[in-house]
């Protein structure tokens, strides 16, 4: 039933290659390859500028940023978050010895529901992490009101929200501290790296000494850091995708909108409407499998793997579900309907730049297909 070349959900955007060369020749010349190089330094002032932000601090990876954050605030007890995510944002925690307190999502955006973090929070709460799903903003008017009646920290998990503005600019620049990714799967990456978007210099050198070790010069140490620095390898990268962002961003906007032509009025079939931003990275194709298509998400997903086209059951099963999570109280599937619905009929379509017209007509007629088969 093979029926051409397979098409994953995803694959990462990379400039042509006789382009970088020059950047990897000025690091063998140089023989700077860590420790705050002229590319690291580069790349944070471009993306600062680039994304309408003060200060960034560039780290190996997203994880080792997200696990950074909270130890730049000093988190401690209890953080309220989304089970809806990747593990990432929860095992962030863990690994900080915090306790995650999971709360329901919207309906609408998969985002993290400000109706029900009031009633999560306990004596023990310090902080309330949540995530820009599918790179579309949380309601952070809504966050930041419970956050500043309770004397709490806001840290966003943004991994996936790079490029994304509202009316007022950046949604990077809402709460303490929002957390990238530029893992090769994201919108803009860097092989693999992430970093922390802060408001101020004094936090900024605070990240910076935390993720290299607590090291200021070779006779002060002023905290337990660990090693979370990008290399030069990572920021010459991202230095070079900078200049293909705004390209890769009007890419994915066209197929975006190709699905929702395609697949509109399908029965059982429902996409989320577009996001209400300014500018939207469109990080990913998310649609829901009702009841009234004539196949089950998870049957869905199996028969085009059949025609190798490999979609993802992003975010399925839910956080909470997994071993060290689920005899949290706070896991109890009644106490998540909404993220047990959508875990349970979500499934993500690919979207990168190189996806063509064909590719993507392929993959919309198969869907519609099978609603007509089954009808017959």
């Amino acid at each position: 039933m093979n029926s051409g070349p397979p098409i994953y959900v995803t694959q990462p955007f990379l400039p042509p290659l006789e382009e970088f060369i020059p950047y990897l020749e000025k690091i063998w010349n140089s023989k700077i390859l860590t420790n705050n190089g002229p590319f690291h330094r580069e790349l944070e002032q471009a993306q600062c500028r680039y994304l309408g932000i003060e200060h960034i601090s560039l780290f190996a990876n997203g994880t080792l940023a997200l696990v950074t954050a909270l130890q730049a605030l000093r988190i401690t007890g209890e953080v309220i978050t989304t089970p809806y995510s990747f593990v990432a944002t929860s095992h962030a925690l863990l690994w900080n010895g915090i306790k995650p307190v999971f709360v329901d999502i919207e309906p609408e955006s998969f985002n993290l529901d400000p109706a029900w973090i009031e009633a999560a929070i306990t004596p023990q709460t310090t902080a309330i992490m949540p995530v820009h799903c599918y790179g579309r903003p949380c309601n952070t008017e809504a966050i930041q009101h419970i956050a500043d009646n309770y004397n709490l920290k806001v840290i966003y998990d943004a991994s996936h929200a790079f490029g994304v503005r509202d009316d007022g600019g950046s949604i990077l620049r809402h709460g303490d501290l929002s957390v990238l990714s530029f893992h090769a799967t994201k919108v803009f990456n860097t092989f693999e790296g992430g970093a922390i978007v802060c408001p101020d210099p004094k936090t900024k050198s605070r990240i910076d000494h935390l993720k290299n070790f607590g090291y200021v010069d070779e006779l002060t140490v002023v905290a337990p850091g660990i090693n979370g620095k990008m290399s030069e390898f990572n920021a010459a990268l991202g230095l070079l995708q900078l200049k293909y962002i705004d390209q890769v961003l009007a890419e994915r906007q066209r197929i975006d909108h190709t699905y929702r032509v395609q697949l509109d009025g399908i029965p059982g079939i429902r996409f989320l409407p577009a996001p209400e931003v300014q500018t939207s990275n469109h990080a990913y194709f998310p649609i829901l499998v009702g009841p009234e298509y004539p196949l089950s998400r998870d049957e869905l997903n199996n028969r085009l793997k059949q025609h190798n086209i490999y979609t993802r059951r992003y975010f399925y099963p839910l956080i909470s579900e997994f071993p060290m999570y689920r005899g949290l109280p706070s896991a109890c599937q009644e106490n998540l309907p909404v993220a047990s619905e959508i875990a349970s009929q979500v499934l993500c379509l690919p979207i990168y730049p190189a996806l063509d017209e064909q590719e993507q007509d392929r993959i919309s007629r198969l869907i519609r297909s099978f609603m007509r088969k089954a009808s017959i």
